[in-house]
């Protein structure tokens, strides 16, 4: 868990160098075997959303840590990156309101950035 949480913190610190809006982590370990974090945020527009996944991959690779897949990038409006441990979710702000995943994982624990 300690490993997730630092991927967690690598995650949300290179969201927020690029800007990222509204970094929201939720602790999913107890609710789901499928990682221990969901992190989620959205981008004014599709560069930047694509900007900020670009940012999330080169800053966790640094530390070690490669994606074992990513789905959407390009499409600029919901791209997934799973680290196993942790998934990463960047939206456009249309989307996010749309699929609502904190809503749909309000069973997990939210954390403050700040906590990680």
């Amino acid at each position: 868990m300690e490993q997730s949480k630092e991927m967690a913190r690598i995650a949300c610190k290179a969201l927020e160098e690029k800007k990222g809006e509204d970094i929201c982590v939720i602790d999913i370990a107890d609710v789901s075997v499928l990682a221990d974090y969901f992190i989620i945020a959205n981008g004014s527009n599709s560069n930047q959303v694509n900007a900020l996944v670009d940012s999330v991959e080169e800053e966790l690779s640094k530390a070690g840590y490669e994606a074992k897949q990513r789905e959407g990038y390009g499409m600029g409006s919901w791209v997934l990156l799973d680290y196993s441990d942790i998934i990463v979710h960047v939206f456009d702000k249309e989307n996010r309101l749309f699929y609502d995943l904190e809503r749909i994982w309000k069973d997990g624990k939210r954390i403050e950035v700040k906590d990680l």
